[in-house]
């Protein structure tokens, strides 16, 4: 119950389930049951997904310990519960450890999971390819953006290969490595991977699906990225009523597609059009985030720095 609680996105009913059954399960099973480990896992997992990453962490800190003495440290539910560890602890903010937790786990679930599996090439195993993933992700969080863009580039094939070039976890990885791209200084290169990928994202999961949403945004951001504003512009005036029918007005995502249209349209050359965009947009702010809420002092002053290019009488030119 208190698995599928979580599965089914309630995260914060899934977590307090957990807590109510481990006591139980510790009374009748023992603390060191396996089954009574595997809950313990499972709360720290839904408590990292009900936002609270550090506490999840120190749980499973502890856990550990008694896993690999109970279990050894290379059974295959130690190994499960040291990638949630280390997912774990980069969600509390700390990529780099994350980074190296992965970097450190990687080999052993290869060598383990591939001598288990001896059908299958261990680097193709799911939970290898998921600790790749993980790998590449806090890699550029710690700020290594190439070599998360290697890793990616490098995982791809693999997942194309093991899970099929459309699978959503292959859709995933391509999405990652066009961002990482960009974040590597490729601007141009990271647009033109969205751009491939956004009608196979529409044709697998559905036009209106958040993900293919989201490639939408990635896509227009990355173009207003490779100097092109107008075209950008574009791209975020067909993405708002999208965001605003699937989402609803208010949501976080639909605002930050109103104020990124809002800036393009700036930057396109349209001064007035983005500081009247922006004066619609900051009372919702306002209302929603609250007056001192960082993005709406941001939004406040672009609309101060529009409104002020409004006023600007164009000089002429010097022959």
């Amino acid at each position: 119950m208190a698995d599928w609680t979580g599965a089914a996105g309630d995260a914060a009913s899934a977590r307090d389930q957990y807590a109510a059954l481990l006591p139980i399960m510790e009374r009748v099973l023992g603390a060191e049951h396996p089954g009574t480990l595997a809950a313990g896992v499972g709360l720290a997992r839904v408590t990292e997904q009900a936002g609270e990453a550090a506490s999840a962490r120190d749980q499973l800190a502890a856990l550990l310990a008694i896993m690999e003495r109970v279990l050894g440290a290379e059974h295959p539910d130690a190994l499960a519960a040291r990638a949630v560890f280390a997912f774990c602890t980069g969600a509390a903010g700390e990529a780099a450890s994350a980074r190296d937790q992965f970097a450190a786990l990687l080999p052993i679930m290869e060598r383990v999971l591939g001598a288990e599996h001896p059908d299958a090439l261990a680097a193709e195993h799911p939970e290898i390819l998921s600790a790749r993933h993980e790998l590449a992700r806090w890699t550029g969080a710690a700020g290594e953006a190439a070599s998360a863009r290697d890793q990616y580039a490098a995982l791809l094939p693999i997942m194309e290969r093991v899970l099929d070039a459309k699978h959503p976890g292959t859709l995933t990885t391509r999405g990652n490595l066009a961002n990482w791209t960009g974040e590597a200084g490729d601007a141009a290169g990271a647009r033109d991977q969205f751009a491939a990928l956004l009608p196979v994202r529409e044709r697998v999961l559905g036009a209106e699906h958040p993900e293919t949403l989201d490639a939408r945004a990635d896509l227009a951001s990355w173009t207003g990225e490779a100097s092109d504003p107008a075209g950008a512009r574009d791209q975020y005036a067909a993405l708002l009523p999208l965001r605003e029918r699937v989402l609803g007005p208010e949501h976080p995502d639909t605002l930050r597609t109103r104020g990124n249209l809002a800036r393009m349209t700036g930057e396109a050359g349209d001064a007035a059009g983005a500081r009247d965009q922006l004066a619609a947009l900051l009372p919702m702010l306002e209302r929603v985030l609250g007056p001192d809420d960082p993005n709406t002092r941001s939004v406040r002053d672009y609309l101060n720095y529009w409104t002020r290019r409004t006023g600007r009488r164009r000089r002429p030119r010097v022959k």
